[in-house]
């Protein structure tokens, strides 16, 4: 799946580059030479996210809408949808932490990539329901997917710290599995570099809170050798490849069989949303966005200006 990415992720690394606006050193025509970024992708994104934020989320707070379906001469239907969408705009705004933070950060990052997601789990350890922000990056799908439910498999990157693995194995969610301890070296890209820094930032040194990396993935597994692979979420470490869970993503509404009972197939429970900005020419899985429509006028603009400059 990361392979099949390689070209996007490369990609995915100069539009960020030039919505931070990055400083590179630069040597041509002479040392020290004129660099400046003007934010032609910077602003197109921002001014999205000004308009996309308030139309989403509004001011009184009613994020949920519901319709009523079919006759409702006493208007009972109609009271009881506006009971749920109430309800449910508070468990978004409230018991949700952040969520109204990452939609305003999603709505941000969308128009420049083109693809976010959000991930809607219920967290046994918090005891509620919980949404939050997926980057592109960091949930791994085989570029040619058709669809984010009809793949066979995609894969999360966790950072974790071990205090909260830990947290995880007390609640008999995790095995209790002997991990080396986490590094931040080594940890690679698709093709094979290891995780660039594009502002210049200074890593810090290997400590107790140095995430380990675990990949959540969801996939098809046939654990009863009956010859059909059923949903399962496999979780493991990915240094060590060990395991720490393996869980079903199917219940009992989620079996379909025929009149004789016999089994027909599982439909999985699917835990993600993916938000598309335009939809990728190509059929590829990952969606385009300001990135790929506006870098080449931002590279040319940059280039004029710093012609201009230098002259």
């Amino acid at each position: 799946d990361l392979q099949s990415r390689v070209h996007w992720e490369e990609n995915l690394e100069q539009w960020t580059k030039l919505a931070l606006q990055a400083k590179e050193e630069k040597s041509f025509p002479w040392p020290k030479a004129s660099n400046v970024k003007f934010p032609v992708l910077a602003t197109a994104a921002m001014q999205f996210n000004a308009r996309a934020y308030p139309t989403l989320v509004p001011s009184d707070g009613r994020l949920v809408h519901t319709e009523v379906v079919g006759a409702d001469p006493s208007g009972e239907k109609k009271k009881r949808a506006d009971r749920i969408s109430d309800f449910m705009s508070y468990q978004l705004l409230k018991q949700m932490e952040g969520w109204d933070e990452q939609m305003d950060k999603l709505l941000l990052i969308l128009p420049i990539v083109g693809t976010c997601f959000k991930k809607t789990y219920w967290d046994s350890i918090k005891k509620r329901n919980c949404s939050k922000l997926v980057m592109p990056k960091d949930l791994v799908v085989n570029y040619w997917a058709t669809s984010l439910e009809e793949t066979e498999r995609k894969t999360e990157r966790i950072a974790m710290t071990k205090r909260v693995f830990k947290e995880r194995v007390n609640a008999g969610i995790f095995c209790d599995v002997d991990l080396a301890p986490p590094s931040s070296a080594g940890v690679t890209l698709a093709r094979g570099d290891t995780k660039s820094n594009i502002q210049d930032m200074v890593p810090g040194r290997d400590d107790d809170t140095t995430p380990y990396i675990f990949l959540e993935q969801h996939t098809f597994c046939d654990l009863d050798d009956d010859g059909y692979a059923e949903p399962y979420i496999v979780t493991f470490e990915e240094k060590s490849k060990k395991v720490v869970r393996i869980v079903a993503r199917f219940d009992e509404k989620s079996i379909i069989t025929d009149d004789d009972g016999e089994l027909i197939k599982i439909e999985p429970i699917e835990y993600y949303t993916k938000y598309s900005f335009i939809p990728n020419p190509d059929g590829g899985f990952y969606d385009i966005g300001f990135g790929l429509l506006l870098s080449p006028l931002n590279e040319s603009i940059n280039t004029i200006i710093n012609q201009l400059v230098d002259a």
